[in-house]
């Protein structure tokens, strides 16, 4: 199979409650991330950057937002059919239900994997951070003649327990799984370290064709808990594909080797956006070799009149008049005005900070405004009448909050 024909498809239908309030309007692959990014782009860049472009994108939960997002930003030109990025809501062929699950997902629209013919077909999630030359997986799962391969990620032993974690054989070969066991089984080539699924899977498609009836007629949703261990029980050659392997050009040799991150919690989310930056992150977003999509031209550059910004990524079209900005994230069209104090945060897009503001460990969500003089993230017992504190003690402001009540202030609307 020289040159074999690939189908993706993106499992975008993630509720993301584990992340409210930023999830209270949007689902969680489009959270945005990183100034200027939504979840959902680091799977599809991974993607087309390894020349994977006849993609699905399977949504669900309050997904206009993403829609839009995959609309205004994800288009490829006429230069074939096999190349697009197309977005699927349930079509509830089978029901008035929605998605039961992952495995049930891909299911529902088995007819497009009918009608696309594929030699293969990729089932990535869309909720994590991480680079992937996805093309070495594939040789890979082709090389070893595998039903089905499993991207897997291998971590220390003793922090395993907090996920799903594969047992090999030496030979890659998958034996079984655990769910978040108390007593992992260590990698074969590694005593002090063991596999953790990614969620990523590769099937040979008539496999998958098959596994995905069987699973439908017992009732069976989910491709971790139900589709592969019951591909593994039948004897099918399941291979896990050892993801510390994969090799992604330009990257730098301070960033952490494979890198890989489930932002599901406001506290892993805020984390995540701090390993980007300082002189040597761990997750190095500017990477010439290896682009995370989109790149929007219709936004201007930033603009500084003034103040002090230390460690901190400004995204286009912000305008900073003055203040302090340290250890944080200012997204596209921030305003930011004179004397403000912003550190550790995330700005997310078109949010006001009015002059004389301190912000302390806070995420503001999309259209916020900040008022003259407010101090968040300093006295938690007085910021839980205005924002949400999560358990992490993290405050966040909500989407929009704000916003067209300062404008109806002004008399702009």
């Amino acid at each position: 199979m020289a040159n074999p024909k690939v189908l993706a498809i993106v499992l975008a239908g993630g509720k993301g409650e584990r992340l409210f309030p930023l999830t209270s309007f949007r689902s969680k692959p489009s959270v945005p991330f990183g100034g200027r990014f939504r979840i959902v782009d680091f799977v599809l860049s991974n993607l087309v950057n390894s020349q994977i472009y006849s993609i699905y994108l399977l949504v669900q939960y309050k997904s206009q937002s993403l829609i839009e997002h995959i609309r205004q930003n994800w288009f490829f030109s006429s230069v074939g059919r096999d190349h697009f990025v197309t977005v699927v809501p349930p079509q509830m062929r089978m029901g008035q239900e929605w998605f039961q699950g992952t495995a049930d997902a891909v299911f529902q629209n088995i007819a497009l994997i009918k009608e696309r013919k594929p030699d293969i077909v990729l089932i990535f999630g869309a909720d994590h951070i991480y680079r992937m030359e996805i093309s070495q997986m594939i040789n890979f799962h082709i090389e070893k003649k595998a039903d089905i391969t499993v991207a897997a990620r291998p971590v220390p032993l003793e922090s395993a327990s907090s996920f799903g974690v594969i047992v090999t054989e030496s030979d890659h070969r998958i034996a079984g799984f655990q769910e978040k066991p108390k007593n992992p089984t260590p990698m074969p080539e590694n005593p002090n370290m063991a596999y953790v699924s990614m969620g990523n899977y590769i099937f040979t498609t008539d496999v998958l064709i098959d596994a995905l009836i069987r699973a439908e007629k017992k009732k069976q949703h989910d491709f971790g808990a139900h589709v592969i261990p019951d591909l593994v029980s039948r004897g099918c050659n399941a291979l896990a594909y050892n993801f510390a392997e994969n090799q992604i050009p330009g990257l730098r040799p301070y960033e952490e080797k494979g890198y890989w991150r489930d932002v599901g919690t406001i506290k892993s989310y805020f984390e995540a956006h701090m390993d980007m930056l300082g002189e040597k992150p761990l997750f190095q977003i500017f990477n010439k070799e290896w682009t995370i999509y989109p790149s929007r031209y219709d936004i201007p550059p930033s603009k500084i009149l003034g103040g002090q910004i230390i460690n901190s990524i400004i995204a286009d079209g912000s305008i900073i008049f003055g203040g302090r900005i340290e250890n944080s994230f200012v997204g596209s069209g921030v305003i930011i005005e004179k004397d403000v104090d912003i550190k550790d945060s995330i700005i997310l897009d078109d949010v006001i900070i009015k002059r004389k503001s301190k912000l302390n460990r806070v995420i503001v969500d999309k259209k916020n405004v900040i008022y003259e003089g407010e101090e968040i993230g300093f006295f938690p017992e007085k910021d839980r009448f205005r924002c949400h504190i999560d358990v992490s003690g993290i405050s966040i402001i909500p989407g929009a909050a704000r916003y067209n009540d300062w404008f109806k202030e002004q008399g702009n609307v």
